[in-house]
């Protein structure tokens, strides 16, 4: 059983001390870093994004078009300094797009 707290804390700091209690930073990261995906590179790239999957510290982004595929790999590292930036820290450190 847990352990009871009597003093009063914030709703925040009771979420973040749950999520560290219970290992569920991964989780949580998977899905932020998806949502700053779909928010940073809008519905023009977002309806060519079949899939988007972080692993370990490098984000895979699965493309229907190649063309773009090529277009997104020329920056790179502005989109993962984008991503982390939108995070709030640094999750990604390498970008693969297939």
């Amino acid at each position: 059983m847990a352990k009871r707290n009597n003093e009063h804390i914030s709703i925040s700091d009771a979420l973040k001390e749950f999520v560290q209690t219970n290992n569920l930073e991964k989780g949580l990261n998977k899905v932020n870093v998806a949502d700053a995906w779909a928010e940073l590179m809008g519905n023009g790239v977002n309806n060519y994004t079949t899939s988007v999957n972080l692993e370990r510290d490098t984000l895979y982004i699965q493309l229907t078009s190649s063309v773009l595929r090529e277009e997104l790999s020329y920056g790179k590292e502005k989109i993962i300094t984008m991503l982390n930036e939108q995070l709030g820290k640094e999750i990604i450190k390498k970008l693969i797009l297939r």
